[in-house]
């Protein structure tokens, strides 16, 4: 089931998305003692990320990790890890970050590690983008490791794109539709028009995938510009 929420702008949809996420946050801690937040990288995120981190959140009961990042250096300009660092981080006081990027073991190993060894579940709270192309976290539908990434219970998989750069990790496709509560960040018509198809009829791409699977429910936070 999709839910819309329209906003004119996108502080406005920032402010809103991040009020949400506190509730989702709060709902998450009244039925167990921690909560996992996974948030997206990228442009688009980082004034959301901002109101989040001006917002009250019981931080010492969150673990706090990413959609998906790019296997370069949390300092990188095109890091996620840093994009993170730099919004959320200095105001989640007490919040356990998880990062899924380490660059000092090999890709294929660290993600295999982190398929062995996490511990946390999938999120409670999920904050996903999207691209023109309809991906979502780093599932792109034109990598090598695309049928895979959409097929395994795994929670991570290793994707390398043929037409974005950087090899990247993320959760795949069943840990996503796995998540409790997903909310998606988009803006412009352009998007909401490649989300609306997608919706309407099956697609070999990440968000219709998404959408098509059983059980999924997402609140679309959509700004008009």
């Amino acid at each position: 089931m999709i839910h819309w929420r329209t906003y004119p702008t996108r502080q406005a949809q920032a402010l809103a998305l991040a009020n949400a996420v506190v509730a989702r946050l709060d709902e998450a801690l009244t039925v167990r003692p921690r909560a996992l937040l996974a948030v997206s990288g990228g442009t688009s995120p980082r004034a959301f990320l901002e109101q989040l981190a001006r917002l009250p959140v019981a931080w010492r009961d969150v673990d706090i990790t990413l959609v998906d990042d790019r296997w370069l250096p949390p300092a990188h300009a095109e890091s996620n890890a840093r994009l993170v660092a730099e919004t959320l981080l200095p105001g989640a006081n007490g919040g356990h970050w998880l990062p899924l990027v380490d660059i000092k073991t090999p890709a294929s190993l660290h993600v295999r590690t982190l398929n062995a060894t996490w511990t946390h579940g999938v999120p409670q709270v999920c904050v996903l983008g999207m691209g023109e192309d309809g991906h979502t976290a780093s599932l792109f539908a034109d990598a090598v490791q695309w049928r895979d990434a959409i097929t395994t219970h795994d929670k991570f998989v290793l994707m390398q794109p043929q037409h974005a750069p950087h090899l990247r990790v993320s959760w795949s496709l069943a840990a996503l539709a796995s998540c409790e509560r997903l909310l998606l960040q988009i803006q412009g018509p352009a998007k909401r028009a490649v989300f609306e198809a997608a919706q309407a009829e099956a697609q070999d791409n990440a968000i219709s995938r998404l959408i098509h699977c059983e059980g999924v429910n997402i609140d679309v936070f959509w700004s008009e510009e």
